[in-house]
């Protein structure tokens, strides 16, 4: 029984054949092509799961198991903006709280939500890696440190990055 690909369009799906192609076994190019449908589509969503296990030759759960495992693979499409703060003991020695609770309150939303109008989100993350700028956040692509309220505010208001 053939069922139609919705996700994995022809276009798509010679994408992850020649990413397949790089590795001895299909199953280890599910990385590449998580992060491609992703990039596409801007989430994993369950059909997406389903269609790359079959394309991949293995088990749906194996699947779940690997999207619900890293972090950086998404269930929903994220925010135009996504600030993901560090939550780690460098960062709250030096005011990752009081960026978190300004966050909150400036966006209205908690940690691992989304502004309604899908222009902001909020993620606590481990160590980015950035001590010495701390507090520290990777805010979509870039990492911003020496957080301020003021910072904060620019990045909202659009005048910085």
């Amino acid at each position: 029984m053939t069922t139609e690909n919705k996700i994995l369009t022809s276009e798509l799906k010679d994408q992850a054949t020649k990413i397949m192609a790089q590795y001895d076994q299909p199953r280890s190019a599910v990385l590449p092509i998580l992060h491609l449908v992703q990039n596409t589509y801007g989430c994993i969503t369950c059909e997406a799961e389903t269609e790359i296990a079959a394309l991949l030759q293995m088990p749906i759960v194996d699947m779940k198991e690997i999207v619900t495992f890293y972090t950086l693979f998404r269930s929903r499409p994220c925010a135009k903006v996504e600030f993901n703060v560090c939550r780690t003991l460098s960062c709250m020695l030096r005011g990752g709280e009081e960026i978190i609770d300004h966050l909150k309150e400036k966006l209205g939303i908690q940690p691992g939500e989304q502004t309604s109008d899908g222009k902001f989100g909020l993620h606590l993350v481990e160590c980015l890696g950035a001590c010495e700028t701390a507090p520290t956040a990777q805010i979509n692509e870039s990492y911003v440190g020496g957080l301020t309220k003021e910072k904060i505010d620019q990045i909202i208001s659009g005048k910085t990055k």
